[in-house]
């Protein structure tokens, strides 16, 4: 019988980020719940005391980021690793709840969970947080940025609803549905914005790359949104073809991208709570490992004892 938790959420790290923020975009990958490689590398960022000004995701990496912002250290895994079995969260009442098999919005609302998300912190105006979803009329990514979208939590909602396990999330009275779907890495919206420091992470391996397969469910269940449509059934082509990109920027120093440094064997509804755990604590000492190199490429100083407080 699997666990339904994880054994070691007691050495998941605690405590609450700095609030000094350090000029740069944060471009965070999605994966479903490979993105517990994000979480722990955001929490050692954060342990850290490395917080970007402006965080930009996509799906699982939107949900991640969310967490990065509010400067809560480990919120993410740990409602990750404690909900995983839980119905309302994944299963029948997630789905009689939200009409979807995963409720991402158990994530994001109060609903019984034991650490509610600091919404003060994360409504701080001084750090962007941007989610990012596809339009299923347009077929297009669209950034959704806090304080400047009626519902930011609604935007996240909608950047990680899986196609097919999941309905659309109609924003404004449009329909949208995982970034995903038309963005793996929302890193162009950086270099557009101009910022001159971009770290990117993936939640995949440097070398992984996806098989180009046709979708024949994309017509049957999405053809009344031929955009939309077309955009699932060429995902895969077009994922390869920013993962190509980032190594590029990488290699020319536009932007860093970090990875996992070990093949990720997580599924997208990854049941096994061992193999979830082992997969943050991969992306924690990745995100050590890595830390002078991130301290160096942003240009700051080793942070002192003073950037975590225990919560």
């Amino acid at each position: 019988m699997q666990k339904r938790t994880y054994t070691g959420m007691d050495r998941i790290p605690r405590g609450q980020a700095s609030e000094t923020l350090t000029p740069g975009c944060l471009v965070l990958e999605g994966g479903a719940f490979k993105g517990l490689y994000t979480q722990g590398l955001l929490d050692a960022m954060m342990l850290e005391g490395v917080n970007l000004q402006c965080v930009i995701g996509v799906s699982a990496g939107a949900l991640a980021g969310v967490n990065y912002v509010s400067g809560q250290i480990g919120r993410s895994a740990r409602v990750s690793l404690t909900y995983r079995h839980d119905p309302r969260y994944v299963g029948m009442k997630a789905f009689r709840h939200s009409r979807s098999i995963v409720d991402v919005g158990f994530l994001t609302e109060e609903r019984g969970i034991y650490e509610p998300l600091d919404r003060a912190r994360f409504d701080r105006p001084e750090q962007r947080f941007l989610a990012v979803a596809t339009s299923c009329e347009t077929g297009e990514a669209v950034a959704f940025e806090k304080g400047k979208c009626g519902d930011i939590m609604l935007a996240a909602r909608a950047s990680a609803t899986l196609p097919y396990l999941a309905p659309m999330v109609y924003i404004d009275g449009h329909p949208y549905l995982d970034g995903g779907c038309a963005c793996k890495m929302p890193y162009e919206w950086a270099l557009r914005e101009g910022f001159e420091k971009i770290i990117v992470i993936r939640t995949r391996e440097i070398s992984f790359r996806k098989k180009n397969r046709e979708d024949p469910l994309a017509e049957k269940v999405y053809r009344k949104y031929p955009r939309i449509m077309e955009k699932i059934r060429r995902m895969n082509l077009e994922a390869n073809r920013e993962f190509e990109e980032v190594e590029r920027l990488h290699r020319e120093g536009r932007l860093l991208r970090l990875a996992p440094s070990q093949p990720v064997e997580v599924s997208r509804l990854e049941r096994d709570m061992e193999k979830l755990g082992k997969l943050y604590w991969l992306g924690y000492q990745d995100g050590m490992d890595h830390m002078d190199e991130i301290r160096a490429y942003l240009g700051i100083p080793r942070a002192g004892d003073e950037t975590i407080s225990e919560g």
